[in-house]
């Protein structure tokens, strides 16, 4: 795994991966160097004009790439319901939880959820769901790869506040949300591997990398000392989003992978090539993992 980089990305040939969030950062980066490698690439992008534009560069970095893109909003579950429904590719091969939202204002998806929870959490939960029987009859190599962040540490899902409800504060929400992909990886995992299936559930975080999630809240509270002051703090400190894809990209594609794997970048929840990383012991409680499990499914309406 040492200096592990994309040029070290088996090939993908005949493999058919999802990732969402492809238009931009690390999703965009994982989709391309999936694409690069062989794979045929559903970008599930919430925005059309902007995935077009993602399409457009992506072929003209990668000629001849196999991609296509389709519209997915996590946020609204008819949305999630209609992309699992259309996806017309033969097989599914990878399926890369990535897109997400962080530290926003209060709000609430189509469905009612609270947005972070929503996106990050409950819209990959309906689309793992609706899409796991096409991941089971691609055979061996089958994987969920959920993109959770070092930032889960800021706290757990707490089961009688789910929403967070009752005090909203938009860190908290954002690491509860990134404790449920973890959470929820846990036990797909345990589920998995007690049906003897050979599709592997495991996460990757990408550290601090140069995205737009950090400038996406402040711009839309219109603060734009925020907005600036992350600007600068991405330039000086985070890693490209091109490194930031790598621990994604080797979840995906390495082999020697293992059920409830995390992988992060060599320096812990910084920069650095792709290593296993450090998380909560509360990530792999397996009754808090239960629980949040049903709750999802009863808020989704999805069940496995």
């Amino acid at each position: 795994m040492n200096g592990w980089n994309a040029s070290d990305i088996p090939d993908q040939s005949g493999r058919t991966a999802v990732v969402t969030g492809a238009n931009s950062g690390i999703g965009f980066v994982t989709a391309r160097e999936l694409a690069r490698r062989g794979a045929r690439v559903v970008l599930a992008c919430r925005d059309a004009t902007r995935g077009e534009a993602a399409e457009e560069l992506m072929r003209a970095q990668v000629p001849g790439a196999d991609v296509r893109l389709a519209e997915l909003d996590l946020a609204d579950l008819s949305s999630v319901r209609a992309f699992a429904a259309g996806l017309k590719e033969d097989r599914l091969d990878l399926l890369v939880n990535n897109a997400g939202v962080m530290a926003l204002p209060h709000r609430r998806t189509v469905d009612g959820f609270e947005m972070q929870l929503g996106t990050n959490h409950l819209g990959h939960f309906a689309l793992t769901g609706l899409l796991l029987p096409r991941l089971r009859e691609a055979g061996p190599g089958a994987r969920v790869v959920t993109v959770s962040s070092g930032l889960h540490y800021l706290g757990t899902v707490d089961p009688r506040d789910v929403q967070m409800e009752h005090r909203y504060r938009r860190w908290t929400a954002y690491g509860r949300s990134k404790s449920a992909n973890l959470l929820f990886t846990h036990e797909l995992a345990r589920r998995l591997t007690a049906e003897g299936s050979h599709v592997v559930a495991l996460a990757a975080h990408p550290g601090y990398a140069a995205t737009n999630l950090q400038t996406a809240g402040p711009r839309m509270e219109d603060r734009p000392w925020a907005e600036r002051a992350a600007e600068l703090l991405n330039r000086l400190v985070a890693q490209s989003a091109e490194d930031g894809a790598l621990p994604s990209l080797y979840a995906a594609t390495a082999p020697g992978v293992r059920q409830d794997d995390f992988f992060g970048p060599r320096i812990p929840f910084w920069r650095g090539s792709p290593a296993p990383s450090p998380r909560a012991s509360w990530t792999r409680d397996d009754r808090a993992a239960a629980g949040l499990w049903a709750a999802s499914e009863r808020m989704t309406g999805v069940t496995y």
